[in-house]
């Protein structure tokens, strides 16, 4: 061994040590926090106050990220902290949250991106079964999908709000990054293809171009297919990183989605609502009366108060023909004076108002 090469090994050598002095150090400063956490708890419980407090997260992160001067990256220091904040919080007992299952769908991965790998999650059925567990205590969180960036608006979710009390809390842009998948990982082995129904929309183009006669079938959901693969040596399916981790699949091509800026936004739904953090977004729903330029005058109070609206969609109310309700999400919070003084002013105008809840806005592309 050449002199240079012995004095770069120790060198390393005296790095590592440095490392592990320093790790030592961070362990204990971690045990340190979860012991005042830990303190805080029993504080809270005597106040009887909430034991998760999502304002306070977003303070830390936010502050955290305005204090970081680098090298270590703003994106990577929100996910360190979301798993320390998850695993002191689970010393008081784990935070149990709902969502649409089964494990390994994108909606599973959105929960953890939330909430960290140290929260109980409870894989249920339908939306409608997130808002029910919920709704009767035994979850303290829900997470359903709302929106794609491809394919757009989740029109169950936005049903369930018009009878559920429900709060929306949060929310989560998650990336929907879409690959192909069997148990060899040979392209040659495909003979057919499962997947949830959006999936097959979101990769049309791949799959004509690649596989144009290869048949596919639709189930209720990508981790589903991903199961189906595991049982099938023929079969491949279209569906997550975790899915195929999990159900112990090969991946023959990443990222087959036709859009590469493919996003899936979900909300976080609880019995109780969130004061203001700063960085806020509200969601309302309303219904008017049917007459000429209704609409626009629903809409004024908005715009004369400087707000800014960042959705408008619209359902049928099934209780009228014709008799729309639209939900809209504008920016602030529902104590914000201009937003008071604005859903007052629609209020009186509207047949029905309901604001569904005030919460953290989430960036563009994810909560970073």
């Amino acid at each position: 061994m050449r002199k240079k090469d012995r004095t770069d090994h120790k060198g390393i050598a005296q790095l590592r040590r440095l490392i592990d002095a320093l790790d030592e150090q961070i362990l204990t400063l971690l045990n340190k926090r979860a012991k005042i956490v830990m303190q805080i708890g029993q504080l809270k419980k005597v106040n009887l106050s909430d034991l998760h407090a999502p304002a306070r997260e977003m303070e830390i992160y936010e502050r955290l990220s305005r204090l970081n001067k680098g090298p270590f990256p703003k994106e990577a220091l929100r996910a360190v902290y979301r798993e320390i904040i998850s695993a002191s919080l689970s010393l008081e007992g784990p935070l149990k949250v709902a969502y649409l299952g089964p494990k390994a769908t994108f909606t599973h991965l959105a929960s953890q991106r939330q909430f960290g790998f140290s929260a109980s999650y409870v894989p249920v059925n339908s939306i409608k079964d997130v808002f029910s567990e919920v709704e009767r205590g035994r979850a303290d969180y829900g997470v359903v999908p709302i929106e794609n960036s491809t394919e757009g608006v989740v029109n169950h979710t936005l049903d369930m709000f018009v009878d559920s009390p429900l709060k929306i809390v949060g929310e989560v842009m998650q990336e929907v990054s879409l690959h192909l998948m069997n148990k060899s990982g040979q392209m040659e082995d495909v003979k057919h293809i499962y997947s949830h129904p959006q999936p097959f929309a979101q990769c049309r183009v791949w799959l004509e171009n690649h596989l144009p006669h290869i048949p596919t079938t639709e189930v209720y959901s990508t981790a589903r297919a991903a199961e189906l693969c595991n049982e099938n040596a023929s079969a491949a399916a279209i569906a997550s990183e975790l899915a195929a981790q999990l159900y112990g699949l090969q991946i023959i091509q990443r990222r087959i989605e036709d859009n590469i800026n493919n996003f899936t936004r979900f909300l976080v739904v609880s019995s109780k609502g969130l004061g203001r953090t700063g960085r806020d977004k509200t969601s309302i729903m309303f219904t008017i009366r049917d007459r000429v330029g209704a609409l626009h005058d629903m809409l004024q109070p908005f715009s004369q108060h400087g707000i800014n609206l960042t959705k408008i969609e619209s359902r049928p109310s099934r209780k009228k023909a014709w008799e729309y309700i639209f939900f809209v999400d504008l920016e602030g919070h529902q104590d914000d004076e201009r937003v008071r003084r604005a859903l007052e002013q629609l209020n009186e105008q509207c047949l029905f108002l309901k604001v569904l809840g005030s919460y953290p806005a989430a960036k563009e592309k994810g909560n970073e």
